[in-house]
């Protein structure tokens, strides 16, 4: 029965020791929520929370963004092609060939 408080005393330790780790690692963003106030466990968890939600939004954007840019590239690469079949088959002078083309890769 000795046993329990130490196995307690442990996981509390454990616990304690993670939120000064996330305090420590997010102490910038602390200071801009809350500035000189003493932070009680409950809130850097809460905080830490928000925080991650944030950034996961962040990442998502991000993802959006650079997947939007793919298509777009994607989307003009194809273009570019088709445009240049066109033209191969309506027997466009090479040199108007060359030049649409090459306007169109700016």
């Amino acid at each position: 029965q000795l046993r329990k408080p130490v196995v307690e005393k442990m996981r509390r330790d454990r616990i304690n020791s993670s939120i000064e780790q996330l305090k420590l690692l997010l102490e910038k963003e602390f200071q801009r929520h809350q500035p000189n106030s003493k932070l009680e466990k409950a809130d850097i968890l809460e905080m830490t929370v928000s925080y991650l939600k944030q950034q996961s939004q962040l990442q998502l954007k991000r993802s959006f963004h650079k997947s939007s840019q793919f298509d777009f590239r994607e989307g003009y690469s194809r273009c570019l092609q088709e445009a240049f079949h066109f033209l191969s088959l309506h027997k466009v002078r090479t040199e108007t060939q060359t030049k649409l083309l090459s306007h169109f890769q700016k």
